[in-house]
């Protein structure tokens, strides 16, 4: 089984390689500056909606302030009447 496969990896090497375009180390330089930049515009706008999605919350929290306990709606029991 492995013969045959080696025998076929063999015969594939050996037949002539076909042409590559002269400009192609180009092209491929410039398609992975272009990715570059590409990514690296991704992850500051990630991190820009990150930051800002932070103040968001640290006014909502600010104003709201979820913390705190609201008041009470009903009126307590009366206790010695």
């Amino acid at each position: 089984m492995s013969d045959r496969k080696q025998d076929e990896v063999r015969r594939m090497l050996e037949t002539p390689h076909p042409p590559v375009p002269s400009d192609l180390g180009t092209r491929a330089a410039e398609r992975g500056a272009r990715l570059l930049r590409r990514r690296v515009l991704t992850r500051r706008l990630l991190c820009l909606l990150l930051a800002l999605a932070a103040v968001a919350f640290a006014v909502w929290a600010a104003l709201e302030q979820p913390w705190v306990v609201p008041p009470s709606e009903i009126a307590p029991p009366l206790e010695g009447w």
